[in-house]
């Protein structure tokens, strides 16, 4: 008689970075300056760079990004590259509005195609292992590699940026010194799977919510409330502020 595997472990792991779907990267980059953020390219902007980061000195990080022109239309192709779901993914990023669209989790290089395959044995397939090279705005290159749930809600996984692409010195004018907490809605059908990716990720908390999305980020160190109008539909709180202003998220309680 065969008997069901015991569940795996949890895992500790930490979160990489919250996306957020900007329309204009050029505009958006301006905003979160003039809202007191140190914003950097993530290519050189000359080269239509589609990505940028507000770093802290530790933790996760908020990456702007936009998609190309077409992404739209572009799921199959997307996903013959990338692997089965990662389709799904960029279009969604592609046709909503401003706002967080995503959450990374961060797996060591040499596990990740171990994890998946781990994943997928729990019920929660991932496409391929993809490896990638950007080149940075100094003209050096930065490789990293990543791997998408065939869920397209699901937070996804990548490895850490080798070379690191870090800066040495992070200071913004706003006084915002680290992501403290990540607000992630969970559909209840999705609470063991996101679960199962997220394992025991300390800077990150579930709440049930009709949509599984980033619903708000906490962050330490500002010195004065942000202007919303200068967001790009992220929600930036102080640190440990409570409740979680209403989204088209839902409200509720998952916590992990």
């Amino acid at each position: 008689m065969n008997h069901p595997s015991p569940p795996r472990p949890s895992v500790a792991r930490r979160c990489s970075h919250v996306l957020l779907r900007v329309h204009d990267l050029t505009r958006a980059v301006g905003a979160f300056r003039a809202a007191g953020f140190e914003v950097a390219y993530a290519t050189a902007p000359e080269h239509k760079a589609l990505h940028a980061h507000v770093w802290f000195p530790d933790g996760p990080v908020i990456e702007l990004l936009s998609t190309p022109p077409g992404a739209r239309w572009m799921r199959l192709p997307v996903d013959l590259r990338f692997g089965r779901g990662a389709g799904e993914r960029m279009v969604r990023w592609a046709r909503q509005e401003e706002g967080f669209c995503d959450l990374a989790l961060l797996a060591a290089d040499a596990e990740l195609a171990t994890v998946t395959a781990e994943l997928a044995g729990d019920g929660v397939p991932c496409g391929r292992a993809v490896s990638w090279t950007r080149r940075r705005p100094d003209g050096d290159k930065t490789r990293f590699a990543f791997s998408y749930p065939r869920s397209g809600r699901l937070p996804f996984l990548v490895t850490p940026y080798d070379p690191p692409q870090h800066p040495a010195d992070v200071r913004h004018p706003n006084g915002a010194t680290a992501i403290t907490r990540i607000v992630l809605g969970v559909r209840p059908a999705d609470l063991p799977a996101v679960r199962r990716l997220a394992g025991d990720a300390a800077d990150l908390r579930l709440e049930e919510a009709p949509v599984t999305g980033v619903r708000a980020v906490h962050l330490a160190g500002l010195t004065d409330p942000l202007d919303p109008a200068l967001l790009h539909g992220a929600v930036l709180l102080p640190a440990d502020t409570t409740p979680v202003p209403p989204t088209t998220h839902g409200k509720g309680s998952a916590t992990s």
